[in-house]
C-alpha cells in the first residue's frame, strides 16, 4: 500500500512507551461526566495469569476484560461455537444466480448481476494470512458497519441496499476508488513505518499536513490529518524511489493521487471533505459512549449516475482503533500505554511460537485468547450502538442459514 513519502503507515495499536508531562490537547467533554462504561471485571477468561509472557511483553495490557466480563451467556456461546465459525463460503454453489466469487481477507464478494453479495466471514488475519476464526466477528463487523451506514446518511450516501443475514450485505455495484482515506488524530503508531516512528524521526510535513515540534507519542494532533494510501484490488502497491520524490515535492499526496490518474480532483476534494467529515462523527459518537476513535480508514466508490458513496465498512474494530476514554488522560500524564481493545496479543502469541511470516503451516491459536477476541469484538460492537448482540441460533449450520436468506433476498429484489 502505497502512500506519502513511501511510507506504510499502520494503524494497529502501539507498544512504545514514551513517558510525558505534555497536555494531551483532548479537548473532547469528560466522558466520566457524560457516560459510565461499566467495563469492571467479573468472572471469566485470565490472560494475565494464564498467559503471562504474553501479557507483560505487551504494553497493550488487557486491563479492561483481563478478569472476565461477567456474561456468561456469552462466554458460554462463544466457547459452544468454534465448530459453527464461518471460516469460507461458497455461495456460488448453492445460492442460484451467483456468479464469480472473489475471496478477500476477511470478506468474501460475489457477483449477482447488477448487485455484489458482500459476506463477512469469521476470519481473523495478520501478517498477510489467516490465523483463526473467531466466533461471531463476521456478525459484528457487518452489524457494525451497518449501524455506522445509517447514523452517517447525512455525511455521505452509501452502497447498502439490504442485509438479509446477519454476515450478509447486498450493496450497489460501484467503480471503487484505489485509495483508502486513512484519517487519525494521534500521533501514534508501533512500526519502523507508523507516523510515531515517523515523527520521531523528525518528518514534520507528512501527506501535506505540518506537524509541529514537540509532540509525544500516543498525544492528540492539534487537527484530524488525512494520509491517504493506494491500493491495488488484491494487495499493496509499492512506492518506487522516484514516485518517492514526486511525492514529496508535490508536498500533497492528493496531487500525487490526482496526477498518477488515481481519482479527478473533484472526486478527490469530494471524498476528502467526507473522510474528515465521517472521522469527526464518528470521535463524537465514539466519546459519548466511553471510547476514543483514534484512527481509522475509509474506501469509497462511485455509482453508474456518479454518486460517490461509501463502501466496504466503517468505524468497525478492524477498520479502526479505539482507546477507552476515561483513563486517557491519566495515562498520557504517566507516560502510560492508552488502555485499548485490540487483537495485539494474538498476533504475540504467534510471533512467540512461530514465524507466522515464513512458516507454511502455523500452530492453533489457544482457545482462551480466541475467546478473548471474541468477547473484544462484541463488546465493541455492544459500546459503540448502544445495543445488545443478537447471539444467533447455532443449531442451524452458519452457511445453509446464509445461503437460505440470500437466496430469497435476491428473489425479491430481481
Amino acid at each position: 500500500m502505497a502512500n506519502c513519502s513511501s511510507i506504510n503507515t499502520d494503524i494497529n495499536p502501539t507498544k512504545t512507551l514514551h513517558k510525558s508531562n505534555c497536555s494531551s490537547s483532548f479537548n473532547f467533554p469528560n466522558p466520566l461526566k457524560t457516560h459510565h462504561l461499566n467495563i469492571k471485571p467479573k468472572s471469566g477468561f485470565n490472560l494475565k495469569i494464564q498467559f503471562p509472557v504474553i501479557y507483560a511483553s505487551s504494553t497493550h495490557k488487557i486491563d479492561v476484560m483481563n478478569k472476565g466480563h461477567g456474561n456468561e451467556d456469552i462466554v458460554k456461546a462463544i466457547k459452544g461455537s468454534f465448530s459453527n465459525c464461518l471460516s469460507e463460503t461458497y455461495l456460488h454453489q448453492t445460492v442460484p444466480g451467483l456468479k464469480s466469487k472473489i475471496r478477500g481477507k476477511v470478506r468474501d464478494i460475489y457477483d449477482g448481476g447488477d448487485y455484489l453479495v458482500l459476506v463477512t466471514t469469521d476470519r481473523q488475519s495478520a501478517f498477510d494470512r489467516v490465523l483463526a476464526s473467531i466466533p461471531f466477528k463476521g456478525q459484528v463487523l457487518n452489524e457494525t458497519s451497518l449501524w455506522w451506514f445509517d447514523q452517517t446518511r447525512h455525511i455521505t450516501p452509501n452502497a447498502v441496499l439490504s442485509a438479509p443475514d446477519k454476515n450478509v450485505t447486498i450493496a450497489k455495484k460501484c467503480t471503487i476508488f484505489p485509495v483508502e482515506f486513512v484519517v487519525r488524530g494521534f500521533v501514534t503508531g508501533s512500526t519502523d513505518t507508523s507516523l510515531w516512528t515517523v515523527y520521531k524521526n523528525g518528518v514534520r510535513n507528512y501527506c501535506g499536513n505540518v506537524i509541529p515540534d514537540g509532540l509525544v507519542k500516543n498525544q492528540r494532533l492539534e487537527k484530524n490529518i488525512l494520509t491517504p494510501t493506494t491500493k491495488a484490488a488484491d494487495h499493496d502497491v509499492p512506492v518506487t524511489p522516484d514516485e518517492a520524490i514526486l511525492i514529496l515535492d508535490f508536498n500533497s499526496f492528493g496531487i500525487y493521487i490526482v496526477e498518477q490518474g488515481l481519482m479527478t480532483k473533484a472526486d478527490y476534494d469530494e471524498v476528502s471533505s467526507k473522510a474528515l467529515s465521517l472521522f469527526e462523527y464518528g470521535q463524537r459518537v465514539a466519546w459519548e459512549h466511553g471510547l476514543i476513535l483514534v484512527d481509522t480508514k475509509y474506501e469509497f466508490g462511485k455509482t453508474s449516475d456518479g454518486t460517490i458513496v461509501l463502501v466496504d465498512e466503517v468505524h468497525t474494530p478492524d477498520s479502526s482503533r479505539y482507546w477507552i476514554a476515561h483513563s486517557y488522560e491519566e495515562r498520557f500524564q504517566k507516560g502510560l500505554e492508552p488502555e485499548n481493545v485490540d487483537k495485539e496479543f494474538l498476533r504475540l502469541w504467534f510471533k512467540d511460537h512461530c514465524n507466522p511470516y515464513e512458516d507454511e503451516v502455523l500452530p492453533d491459536a489457544p482457545e482462551e485468547l480466541v475467546c478473548e477476541l471474541a468477547w473484544r469484538y462484541i463488546f465493541l460492537y455492544e459500546t459503540i450502538t448502544g445495543g445488545k448482540f443478537d447471539l444467533p441460533d447455532t443449531a442451524v449450520p452458519i452457511h445453509d442459514r446464509i445461503s437460505r436468506n440470500v437466496s430469497l433476498a435476491l428473489a425479491s429484489i430481481r
